[in-house]
């Protein structure tokens, strides 16, 4: 069964869709729902493709789900490279199969498009705004980071490129499916709704939504940034400049992906992917799902995927039951506060007869132009497939997740320094006021560190407190910015700090992200990966998916050349030069050509850290 959206009756959420808009898809009239991403519209009619590569003409949807990988891109209005998983739809949008590499069209004017367009004919000024602080995320550690900041008494502008705050931990239901009971899909939703209010209330902060954060230089009073603002990816967004003196980063996270055959067929996702559809959309990725990976979000993910109706026939976690309690038995009472979430997850997979089963990973999916089945095998201890326990399971659906990767861009921007972190992905250096390498600039989440909601959390408090403190002890703080009017205008400062503040972060924060880093070390222990997995993979097995290179092409370019992953590798094979800029293959190049495995090279530094296009530049004044 293909991909649908789940029946709002007998739906927990008690979802109330408003009336189908009218969209077409390649010319054919299909009703969508209000607030329904573009990825979500084409898959309730049961598509999950609708690209084609620019080499191979390789049919591609959804992959990672949250705007990092760049595979579901799709014509919308006439223009083309549009992320259908972050693109919201709106009546009368043409949405198209993007065929290869595609060029606007003349007439990109749709209804939601068409006052950006006719804005974007003349060109216009760069508008400047001045905060004391800019946060950049609202997530979990940046909605924590926001909120001590601002009850540090200064000015706080919150940025983040979701509809809604809350990342993709806190993912919920658009407003327009007007839920009775959103909290059913959440773990923590009393908590996020006390948080979320307190923020939305306060007087300090400014909230910019829809706004991708894109480049950051050094000035002489702190750091400005360039930001875009408006619906994802359509055309016309306005390009600011935003002047802060601190900067917290919490830019979160995404799903790391291992390469396996046939990883690229639709019908592929990462965890995530699955668990936004669901939690966001309300969308199924498929009838008989195989999730995979290592850690403890395959549990979550499995809760979401049975949420809407998907038949989970395999759950499948890569490390043996005996290295998953080794790793929890080092710091045994640091996960304890997990303990009843971990026996509800328990408790729903029994009552549904789910089995967890360790030491075995999904290592080939197979199908014409889609998943049709996948091909499970046992690992050894390095997780090497051990030869003849292969089984063969029908499915038209697999997700998989193994770990997580931390973005950095904006953080590699900045200059900061990085490390590897407790997985041994690459994270920010980090003082004990979450401050970075470079002066101004702190860091919260899981760019300094995979290790969680909780630690994210307290991350985000010390990190807002303490770059209050320093904003204040540098000279008055600027007065806190007034909305900004309905005309596009933008603030400047405004009233000074309330006395007598009360304090949000202090040293039980700092005593938390102590503990947090704790549960970091054991949950890396409990949940390691190993370099088994390049032997899930062969020479035509392709790394990466943007630019089509194979696994193959990698080995014979580095050979020949006598090059290590970083730079050269990447200009000589092309790897990582795709629009997804590395963030899903770029990891996992450097292990398969023998490169470093955790250190991001400092040859990665780009100035531009998102995609930008090159109209919504030009037609700026000053820039």
């Amino acid at each position: 069964m293909s991909p649908h959206l789940r029946s709002p009756e007998g739906d927990p959420a008690e979802p109330r869709f408003g009336p189908a808009v009218q969209v077409t898809v390649d010319g054919k009239a299909v009703e969508a729902l209000p607030g329904q991403t573009v990825a979500a519209a084409l898959m309730a009619t049961g598509r999950e493709s609708w690209r084609t590569t620019r080499g191979a003409g390789d049919p591609r949807g959804v992959f990672c789900g949250i705007g990092a990988c760049f595979d579901c891109l799709v014509v919308v209005n006439g223009t083309p490279d549009v992320r259908a998983c972050q693109r919201t739809v709106a009546a009368g949008d043409r949405i198209s199969t993007q065929a290869g590499a595609v060029l606007p069209t003349d007439d990109r004017v749709g209804a939601q498009d068409a006052s950006a367009v006719h804005a974007a004919s003349e060109p216009r000024t760069a508008g400047l705004a001045a905060f004391d602080v800019v946060v950049v995320g609202a997530g979990p550690a940046g909605l924590n980071a926001a909120l001590a900041a601002a009850e540090g008494g200064v000015s706080v502008a919150l940025v983040d490129a979701g509809r809604a705050v809350g990342g993709q931990f806190h993912r919920q239901l658009p407003e327009e499916f007007a839920a009775a009971r959103p909290r059913r899909l959440q773990h923590g939703w009393t908590g996020f709704v006390q948080l979320r209010d307190r923020v939305a209330r306060h007087h300090q902060v400014t909230h910019w939504a829809e706004t991708s954060v894109w480049a950051i230089e050094r000035t002489d009073d702190g750091h400005r940034l360039w930001v875009q603002r408006g619906p994802a990816d359509t055309p016309g967004r306005r390009v600011e400049a935003v002047e802060a003196r601190a900067v917290v980063l919490a830019p979160g996270a995404f799903d790391r992906v291992l390469p396996f055959k046939g990883w690229e067929l639709p019908g592929v996702y990462s965890a995530g992917a699955a668990q936004a559809l669901a939690k966001g959309q309300r969308i199924t990725v498929g009838q008989r799902v195989v999730l995979a990976g290592t850690g403890p979000f395959l549990l979550p993910v499995a809760e979401s995927l049975l949420g809407v109706g998907s038949e989970v026939v395999g759950l499948y976690e890569a490390n043996s039951l005996r290295t998953v309690g080794q790793g929890w038995l080092s710091d045994p009472l640091v996960a304890r506060g997990k303990l009843r979430e971990a026996a509800t997850y328990a408790a729903l997979l029994a009552r549904r007869g789910i089995r967890l089963h360790h030491g075995r990973a999904v290592v080939a999916a197979h199908g014409d132009r889609h998943v049709e089945a996948v091909t499970v095998a046992k690992l050894d201890s390095g997780w090497r497939p051990i030869r003849g326990t292969e089984q063969v399971i029908e499915a038209d659906a697999v997700c998989v997740g193994y770990g997580f990767t931390a973005q950095l861009e904006l953080a590699v921007a900045a200059r900061c320094d990085l490390t590897a972190g407790p997985d041994g992905g690459a994270a920010v250096v980090t003082d004990d006021q979450q401050e970075t390498s470079t002066p101004g600039v702190f860091a919260a989440g899981e760019i300094a560190g995979i290790g969680g909601a909780d630690l994210a959390a307290a991350e985000g408090r010390v990190a807002g407190a303490a770059a209050a403190r320093q904003v204040a002890a540098a000279g008055a703080p600027a007065p806190a910015p007034a909305p900004a009017p309905a005309s596009g205008a933008v603030p400047r400062a405004g009233s000074a700090p309330a006395a007598g503040a009360r304090t949000f972060a202090g040293a039980r924060a700092v005593a938390e992200v102590a503990q947090g880093k704790r549960f970091a070390k054991a949950l890396a222990a409990a949940y390691p990966v190993r370099d088994g997995w390049l032997e899930w993979s062969d020479d035509a097995t392709l790394v990466c998916r943007c630019e089509e290179v194979s696994r193959g092409d990698l080995a014979r370019t580095a050979g020949v050349r006598a090059l290590e992953a970083g730079r050269s590798l990447k200009l000589a094979g092309r790897v990582g030069l795709g629009l997804c800029q590395g963030r899903v293959c770029s990891r996992n190049a450097a292990c398969v050509s023998g490169g470093r495995r955790g250190v991001v090279p400092d040859d990665h530094r780009r100035p531009i850290a998102v995609p930008v296009r090159l109209g919504d530049l030009a037609d700026q004044e000053e820039l």
